[in-house]
């Protein structure tokens, strides 16, 4: 088990930009096969909350760091049928355009947001992806930023970043500004095989 979830085990020890990116192109032939066989519970999780909270599974989602489209296909089977992706990974994204979910793909910078906000997404889904070894915290004001008002975000944070100080309160600070509401917080299995939840969060731009 511990030769295949080599890439699993040791991203949390990825620090800058430029590694992050190159570690993903790396690790995107066997995430699939790392996380599943690791119980991966996010995706479904973050989908089916959209879902609950959804009012139009036709209107466009966008799936924040999509990876290789574990959450992109958990979207698709949750109903919604206009989803993109981005991610900063060329080799993710390879793997993403392969499962069919995405009515289109973008590739981020990591150096540089993208801006969609004319994109009118009426969702943004950040499955284990923001947070420690993933996308860094501004990425939280970014997607609130991105939604018109009554967009959706889903994030979930897993506890290894729920213990960093620069995650949660920014969406804590988000509702006390008024610039979102929190639907829904509820903590369940992210990788159950390495003993690790997260909570998932849905809120609404204001």
């Amino acid at each position: 088990m511990a030769r295949q979830n080599k890439y699993l085990e040791n991203i949390y020890s990825v620090t800058s930009a430029e590694d992050m990116q190159r570690y993903y192109d790396r690790w995107a032939d066997s995430y699939d096969d790392e996380l599943i066989a690791s119980g991966y519970q996010t995706p479904q999780r973050c989908a089916q909350a959209l879902a609950h909270h959804s009012t139009d599974k036709a209107a466009p989602v966008l799936d924040f760091a999509c990876g290789t489209g574990l959450s992109g296909l958990a979207l698709r089977e949750a109903g919604f049928t206009c989803i993109d992706g981005t991610d900063v990974s060329p080799g993710m994204l390879a793997q993403a355009r392969q499962t069919g979910a995405y009515r289109q793909l973008l590739q981020g910078a990591i150096d540089q947001k993208l801006d969609l906000r004319d994109k009118g997404y009426a969702g943004i889904v950040a499955s284990g992806a923001i947070g420690i070894g993933a996308a860094p915290a501004e990425y939280l004001d970014w997607a609130i930023d991105t939604l018109g008002p009554g967009g959706l975000f889903v994030v979930s944070l897993n506890d290894h970043t729920r213990e960093d100080p620069d995650f949660e309160p920014r969406l804590t600070r988000a509702v006390d500004a008024g610039r979102a509401e929190m639907l829904h917080a509820e903590d369940g299995e992210h990788l159950p095989s390495m003993g690790l939840r997260a909570r998932v969060y849905v809120l609404r731009k204001r």
